[in-house]
């Protein structure tokens, strides 16, 4: 799992289970802590995912929530989806839309 810092965007690559849960979590809440901005989560380049690396994020989720921010998910692509489905979880994180083009 490789994670780039690019602004208020976490860049994840690589496969996101178990495993990596750890530093993801360090990095997204190094993100919420002491700052006044909004966190996306760019899942664009993200292989595969598991249950424990989606319950991560709806705890994330939720803790930015409470200190009255956001977390997004971005580049979410049909695997991630259908976990965030088949989990449920798709109701407590936030999924941003894809745009379509024209």
């Amino acid at each position: 799992m490789d994670i780039v810092n690019d602004g208020q965007t976490l860049v994840l690559s690589g496969d996101f289970d178990a495993r990596s849960t750890a530093p993801v979590r360090t990095a997204i809440y190094d993100r919420l802590e002491g700052r006044d901005e909004d966190v996306v989560v760019d899942l664009t380049e993200v292989a595969a995912i598991d249950l424990t690396a989606l319950r991560l994020l709806a705890a994330a989720s939720i803790a930015a929530s409470h200190q009255g921010h956001h977390l997004t998910l971005r580049g979410c692509g049909p695997a991630v989806r259908r976990m965030l489905h088949l989990s449920r979880l798709i109701r407590v994180v936030e999924v941003e839309r894809a745009a379509w083009s024209a």
